[in-house]
C-alpha cells in the first residue's frame, strides 16, 4: 500500500502503523494478546468484537466517550471538521461562555481522537474518519437501547417503511415539491431540517404547544407516545415530519431536527477537561502524619486482637462459606467496633494471609503461621503489609450485609465479594489525594465527580447505553461507591490522616514499601518492657508493651480497657488460666516483680497463692470422665451440692468420682461451681493447655481476581508485534507465477505442490541467493501450514532457514515440504 492510498479497511490501517503504534494497542487492550494474533487481518477482526470493543469503550473517559459518540451519530466516514461541529455546535447560538466551550473543545479533541486512534475504535484519516461498526453498533441509537447522546434516528432510517404517499404528504406540508421517488422526497426533507434558514422559518409557523414539544424531546430521549387521535400540536409536528412513526403508538424526533433544535451539538454540555478536585480543608503536614501513625497503630492493636480472638480456633464457617451474623456481631463487640468496621477488620486480615480455613472437618477460621512471622515483624513494617494487601484485594468488605444478585445476603469471608475494580479505584483514589499539596483533604463530591469523568462506562449511568452495565441489584454507579469506601478504609488504617493523605502512603505509592516504613517508624511509639501495677488487682500499660510482656499478661489478666494506655484485671479466672498454661505461682510472682515499675501489691499476690494453692486439687481424665481427689470431703461436697446433679456423679473409689459428661464439659462445670480442677492425662499427669496454640495448614493470601488480561510488560508486547508483523508478512506475500510451469503453484490459499526435485532446486537456488520463499509444510501430527522462508543452508535432507512466520531459525525436512514458490516480490534475507 502507498504511503498517499488511504486505508480501506482497519486491518489495513494497522498494517500501515509502526510497531511503537502497534505496542500501544495491545498495551492499551491486552485482550487482543489472549492468545497472539497470527496476522493484522486477524488483530483487526478481535478489536471488532463486541466483548473487546465494550471492554475499550469502558476505558474510556468522558470526553474521549463523547467524541465516539458524536461519531456514532455522524455520517459514515466523516471529516473533522463535522465531528468538530458535532462536539462544537454550528456557531449561531454562541455565547461569550459558548465560545470558551468550543474553545476547549478544539483544544482537546485531537488528543480524544488519538486516543481513540490508538485503541483501533476509530481509524481513516481525518478527511474519512470511521468508528469501527461495533462500535456504532452500541453507540448509535434504537429503541432499545437510546444514544447516549439523546439523538433518534435519520429522517432516512425513521422513513425506511413508510410508504410513499405519506412522503408525498409530508413534503406538501413543509412546502417541497413533490417527487414521485422515494430516495428524493427523503433527501429533500433531510435538506430541509439541515438547513438552518428554512428550518427556522418552518418552525416560526408552527404553534407554541408543537415547540414545547420539540423542547421536551431535544435532548432525548427522542421518543414519545401518541394516541389514535392526536392533540393539533402533535399532528402539526407528525404532519410536517418532525415527528415520525416508529410504531402505531410511538413517534420520534429525527436527528436532523434536534440537531438544528441543538445547534448542531451532539451534547448539552461537552466535557473536554477534566474537573478539577477541590480541595476540603488545609492541615498542618506534620499533624496529618502524626493522625495517620496514631490510626495505624491503632489499626495493628485491632488486627493483632482479632488474631487472638481466633487464636485458640475461630468460628465455624457456614456451609455456603463465609461467617454467620451472629459470629460478626460477636466479633465485632469483642473489639468493641461496629458490625461494618469489624468485616473490614477480618478482611484485611483475611486477604493479608493472616487468617484463614483450617481444612478439618468441623471447619473453622483461624491464625495461619504466618500470622506469627507478620507478629515477630516491626510495627512499622506490619503496618506495611496490611496496606499493600489492602491496595491489591478485590475483595470488598463494603458489600457485607448486602444481597447478591439473586437476593442472597452477602457475608464476611463469603464468596461473591470480589469486585475486579476495586485495585484500580483505590489506587486512582490516592493517586487524586497525591496531586495535591500535602495537608491537603480533598472533597468527596468533586473527587467523584472526577473518577466518573474518567471513566464513565465503568457502573456510571451511561453503561446501559451499551447494554453492559452492571446488575440492577449492583447499585448504577459501583466505582463511585467503591471510592467512598475507600475513603473510609484509608482512614482506617492510617493512610490517610484527618482526611489527608499521609507522607508514609505518599511513600507507598511512589518508592514502596521500605521507603513508607522509614517514614513511619519515628512516628510509632516505642513499645515497652514494664506495666504499673495497682492494688486494686489491676495493671496500666502506660502504651504499646513489648510482645512477650504483652503475650503474657493477656493470658495472665483480662483486659479491662483500652485507650491511650491498657488496663489489665487479674481475676481468679485469668489466674487459673496462666497455670493452666503451665505457669507455677513462682513463675507468676517473679515475672511480675520483673516488669512492674511500682511494687507487687499484696492483694495481688494473696490472690495468685490463693489460686495456685487450690490449682490440681481436684483432677479430671476421661473414663467417661471421672474425678479424683485425695481429699474425700471436697468429693463429698461436690456431690452433696445441687448444682452437679446434670453431672450424673457417682463415687467409684472414696477418691474418685465417675461421670457420663466429657471430660472437657466437666472440668468447666466444676469451675463455674467454684472449684479450681485441672485436666490430666491417661498417665495421670496435669495436661499443660498451651493458649492460642491453633493454626492452620500454610495457606496462601486470596489471589486478587483480576479485572480482565494483566497488561503484558515490554518484552512480551516486543515479541508479540514481531510474531504478528512475521505472520503477516507471510499472510500478505505474493507468489510468482512461473511462466513455464503454471501448474506448479497451488490455487490462492492452498498449499503451493512442486516435485522433490523442483523443491530441492529451488530451496538450494535461494540458499545460494540468499532469497525469500514461500513453501507448503505438514508436521508430524500432519497439520499443513504455509510458511515464508529463506533458506539458509540445505543438505542432508533437511532445509535449515530463516521462518518469517515464527521469526526465528527453524529446520525442516525436506520431504515434509509440499512444494516451493517464489515470492512476487523478492524478499532478500
Amino acid at each position: 500500500m502507498g504511503t498517499t492510498t488511504p486505508p480501506r479497511t482497519l486491518a489495513e490501517a494497522l498494517r500501515a502503523r509502526g510497531d511503537e503504534s502497534l505496542a500501544g494497542l495491545l498495551r492499551a487492550r491486552p485482550d487482543l494478546l489472549n492468545p497472539v494474533p497470527n496476522d493484522i487481518t486477524q488483530l483487526a477482526t478481535r478489536a471488532g468484537t463486541r466483548a473487546s470493543v465494550v471492554r475499550a469503550l469502558e476505558h474510556l473517559d468522558r470526553f474521549a466517550l463523547q467524541t465516539a459518540e458524536a461519531l456514532a451519530v455522524a455520517p459514515d466516514p466523516a471529516p473533522y471538521g463535522t465531528l468538530l461541529s458535532l462536539l462544537t455546535g454550528d456557531g449561531l447560538d454562541d455565547g461569550e461562555q459558548r465560545d470558551d466551550a468550543g474553545a476547549a473543545v478544539t483544544a482537546a479533541l485531537p488528543g480524544a481522537l488519538a486516543t481513540l486512534r490508538e485503541q483501533a475504535l476509530v481509524w481513516g484519516e481525518d478527511d474519512r474518519l470511521r468508528l469501527v461498526r461495533t462500535a456504532r453498533e452500541l453507540l448509535a441509537p434504537s429503541p432499545q437501547h437510546p444514544s447516549p447522546t439523546g439523538l433518534g434516528p435519520t429522517v432516512a432510517e425513521a422513513t425506511a417503511g413508510m410508504s410513499p404517499g405519506r412522503l408525498q404528504e409530508i413534503l406538501a406540508a413543509t412546502g417541497l415539491s413533490a417527487t414521485h421517488d422515494p430516495v428524493s422526497a427523503v433527501a429533500a426533507l433531510s435538506s430541509l431540517f439541515t438547513d438552518r434558514t428554512r428550518m427556522a422559518e418552518l418552525l416560526d409557523t408552527a404553534p407554541v404547544e408543537a415547540l414545547s414539544i420539540l423542547d421536551r424531546l431535544v435532548w432525548g430521549p427522542p421518543y414519545g407516545e401518541v394516541t389514535p387521535n392526536p392533540t393539533p400540536p402533535v399532528k402539526w409536528l407528525r404532519d410536517r415530519g418532525l415527528l415520525l412513526p416508529v410504531s402505531t403508538r410511538t413517534v420520534v424526533l429525527p436527528r436532523e431536527a434536534a440537531l438544528h433544535l441543538r445547534a448542531g451539538r451532539a451534547h448539552r454540555v461537552p466535557e473536554p477537561v477534566p474537573p478539577a478536585v477541590a480541595a476540603a480543608a488545609e492541615r498542618d503536614p506534620q499533624a496529618v502524619d502524626r493522625a495517620a501513625a496514631g490510626q495505624a497503630f491503632t489499626a495493628l492493636a485491632t488486627v493483632e486482637e482479632l488474631l487472638k480472638l481466633w487464636n485458640g480456633g475461630g468460628p465455624a464457617i457456614l456451609r455456603a462459606g463465609g461467617l454467620s451474623v451472629r459470629e460478626l456481631k460477636r466479633t465485632a463487640n469483642a473489639l468493641d467496633v461496629t458490625e461494618p468496621i469489624a468485616a473490614f477488620w477480618i478482611e484485611l486480615a483475611y486477604g493479608a494471609g493472616l487468617l484463614a480455613s483450617d481444612g478439618e472437618t468441623d471447619e473453622r477460621y483461624a491464625p495461619t503461621p504466618a500470622s506469627d512471622e507478620w507478629l515477630d515483624l516491626p510495627a512499622e513494617d506490619h503496618w506495611t503489609h496490611l496496606a499493600t494487601a489492602w491496595l491489591a484485594a478485590t475483595r470488598t468488605p463494603g458489600l457485607v450485609g448486602g444481597q447478591d444478585a439473586k437476593g442472597r445476603a452477602l457475608s464476611a469471608l463469603g464468596p461473591e465479594l470480589d469486585r475486579s475494580a476495586a485495585p484500580d479505584v483505590r489506587r486512582r483514589v490516592l493517586a487524586l489525594f497525591a496531586e495535591l499539596p500535602p495537608g491537603t483533604a480533598p472533597d468527596a463530591e468533586t473527587l467523584l465527580r472526577r473518577l466518573r469523568w474518567e471513566r464513565p462506562l465503568r457502573g456510571g449511568p451511561a453503561a446501559s447505553a451499551t447494554g453492559q452495565g452492571p446488575a440492577p441489584t449492583e447499585g448504577t454507579d459501583l466505582r463511585s461507591r467503591l471510592a467512598l469506601w475507600t475513603l473510609n478504609e484509608a482512614e482506617l488504617l492510617g493512610i490517610t490522616g484527618r482526611g489527608a493523605l499521609s507522607a508514609q502512603a505518599r511513600a507507598l505509592l511512589a518508592e514502596g514499601e521500605k521507603a513508607a516504613a522509614a517514614r513511619l517508624a519515628p512516628l510509632l511509639p516505642e513499645p515497652l518492657d514494664h506495666v504499673l501495677l495497682q492494688a486494686d488487682l489491676t495493671a496500666v500499660a502506660p502504651g504499646p508493651l513489648e510482645r512477650p510482656l504483652a503475650d503474657m499478661l493477656s493470658v495472665l489478666a483480662d483486659v479491662e480497657s483500652k485507650g491511650g494506655a491498657t488496663v489489665y484485671r487479674f481475676t481468679p479466672g485469668s489466674v487459673r488460666r496462666a497455670l493452666d498454661a503451665g505457669q507455677a505461682a513462682t513463675d507468676l510472682h517473679a515475672f511480675l516483680a520483673a516488669h512492674s515499675r511500682t511494687p507487687v501489691p499484696q492483694p495481688l499476690s494473696y490472690l495468685i497463692d490463693d489460686v495456685a494453692r487450690r490449682h490440681g486439687h481436684l483432677r479430671i481424665g476421661a473414663a467417661a470422665a471421672y474425678v479424683r481427689c485425695d481429699d474425700e470431703a471436697v468429693l463429698n461436697e461436690i456431690l452433696a451440692d445441687r448444682r452437679s446433679t446434670g453431672l450424673r456423679l457417682r463415687r467409684l473409689a472414696p477418691t474418685v468420682l465417675a461421670s457420663q459428661a466429657d471430660p472437657g464439659s466437666l472440668l468447666e462445670a466444676l469451675r463455674d461451681m467454684g472449684y479450681a480442677p485441672a485436666a490430666e492425662s491417661a498417665e495421670g499427669d496435669v495436661l499443660i493447655t498451651r493458649a492460642g496454640a491453633r493454626r492452620t495448614p500454610p495457606r496462601t493470601p486470596p489471589v486478587p481476581v483480576p479485572e480482565g488480561p494483566p497488561v503484558p510488560d515490554d518484552t512480551l508486547l516486543g515479541a508479540a508485534v514481531r510474531a504478528i508483523r512475521a505472520g503477516d508478512t507471510a499472510a500478505t506475500a505474493v507468489r510468482k507465477e512461473p511462466a513455464d510451469a503454471p501448474s506448479s503453484n497451488a490455487p490462492s490459499g492452498a498449499l503451493p505442490r512442486t516435485t522433490p526435485a523442483e523443491t530441492l532446486a529451488t530451496v538450494q537456488a535461494a540458499a545460494m541467493t540468499g532469497s525469500t520463499v514461500w513453501i507448503g509444510y505438514v508436521n508430524a501430527d500432519g497439520a499443513a501450514s504455509q510458511r515464508v522462508i529463506a533458506p539458509v543452508r540445505v543438505e542432508g535432507g533437511f532445509v535449515t532457514a530463516y521462518d518469517h512466520t515464527a521469526d526465528e531459525v527453524r529446520t525442516y525436512p525436506l520431504h515434509r515440504i509440499t512444494g516451493v514458490a517464489e515470492l512476487a516480490e523478492d524478499g532478500k534475507g
